[in-house]
């Protein structure tokens, strides 16, 4: 009898111990991720499911339809959550993945979404939202497409957007980049994710993508090589843009001055109180306008369309020379572009009848680049002609996605 009890002890002890040792071995032989802190499918596209959305969107635009010849493979679209920082403070944000699920080794094209307020619009919160499809698709053409919500969307819906604002917008996309290289992909053990990246955008992903070029080539070339970039009627000089906006009677899109000074009170980027810029009631308007719950068209009705209505008038008249203003000059020279000599294939492109986001900001750009030494070989400039900043998005993504398919077909950078 204590034999039988000593020998069931023994038993016990040995299962323990040996659950233990089990448990420990699985945690270090687990690799424990940096960056990526879950992924979830979302759902499938089937190549005919595909093919099907170009006949669909080829009638608003028959040339969508030279995207077919690119189909070959179905698409997994997955969610990820993953870890980045915006003001110091360590952050979950959230994005789209979208594997080929056919075999091989795929480059990544990452693309930045233009402007939006409503966290119910997010990529990973509305996936199949039009705007996103067309780009999700494309990892059927052989891409790993990377698509961010941006902070303040989806699992940061709580942070304040940082509109405009250039190091926490670079710095939650290039670590989307490396949770991406985290990403398991076990359950598609063919595909091979190769660190090649190619970058679109358009409007703030535009202005995003130009940010995340010279990122990638000055302070990310030792991780992340890339190819090239196409960028679509970005704000890349907010000053030049935000004379545009001013020097008019009325500008139809008061929802996108609104959103930059929101921004830029919430990150600090300038000390002047909103009462400095903006006009009563619109000043105590604009901190309750960009929450995530309101659309375009309900944060313009809660403004004006009439600058001189909306604005201050000592702003209106000051912004650009006055001391009072020095931290809003500081703001829009910090959070624009600086033209510099690249080596890698870029295009800048912009409707030509754009009352949104000025014209004038990709034409001085490109004349920017050139003079700091840029090869006229390796910087393009198109203006499409007779198209505003809504129109332009479909013939700008078209030439772009084209752009980056012979971009990686020739492979020459």
């Amino acid at each position: 009898m204590d034999s039988k009890r000593f020998i069931h002890r023994l038993l016990i002890l040995f299962i323990v111990i040996f659950s233990f040792i089990t448990s420990c071995t699985k945690e270090e032989s687990e690799p424990v991720n940096s960056y990526l802190v879950s992924s979830e499918l979302a759902f499938t596209y089937t190549t005919t499911s595909i093919n099907s959305i170009i006949d669909l969107a080829a009638g608003q635009d028959p040339s969508i339809n030279s995207l077919k010849q690119y189909v070959k493979s179905d698409v997994n679209v997955y969610k990820i959550v993953y870890k980045t920082s915006v003001g110091g403070k360590e952050i979950n944000a959230s994005g789209l993945v979208c594997v080929p699920v056919t075999q091989g080794e795929y480059p990544v094209m990452s693309f930045q979404n233009g402007t939006n307020t409503l966290n119910s619009m997010a990529p990973s919160e509305f996936p199949l939202n039009n705007a996103y499809v067309l780009v999700e698709i494309i990892a059927s053409m052989g891409f790993v497409v990377i698509i961010p919500d941006y902070p303040g969307f989806g699992e940061s819906v709580n942070v304040p957007h940082p509109y405009l604002v250039s190091e926490p917008t670079v710095a939650s996309i290039v670590d989307m980049y490396y949770a991406a290289e985290e990403f398991d992909l076990s359950d598609l053990p063919d595909i091979i994710i190769r660190n090649d990246y190619y970058l679109i955008g358009y409007s703030q992903g535009g202005w995003a993508t130009l940010n995340l070029h010279k990122a990638l080539e000055q302070s990310f070339s030792n991780d992340f090589n890339l190819k090239g970039s196409v960028c679509g009627a970005g704000p890349y000089d907010i000053g030049l843009l935000f004379n545009s906006m001013v020097n008019v009677a009325d500008y139809s899109m008061p929802l996108y001055i609104g959103y930059i000074f929101n921004a830029y009170s919430s990150y600090a980027q300038i000390t002047n109180p909103v009462t400095d810029i903006f006009n009563q009631p619109y000043a105590s308007r604009i901190s309750t306008l960009y929450n995530g719950n309101l659309s375009f068209d309900q944060i313009n009705a809660q403004l004006s369309t009439s600058v001189s209505a909306l604005l201050n008038p000592s702003f209106i008249s000051g912004f650009s020379g006055s001391d009072k203003y020095s931290s809003v000059r500081k703001a829009f020279k910090d959070n624009s572009i600086g033209a510099w000599h690249t080596y890698k294939p870029l295009l800048l492109i912009h409707g030509g009848n754009d009352t949104q986001v000025n014209p004038v900001t990709t034409e001085t750009m490109y004349n920017d680049m050139i003079q700091a030494g840029t090869s006229p070989d390796i910087i393009e400039k198109v203006i499409v002609p007779g198209v505003d900043h809504g129109d332009g998005v479909l013939p700008v993504m078209l030439q772009g996605i084209q752009f980056l398919y012979n971009l990686k077909e020739s492979d020459r950078y």
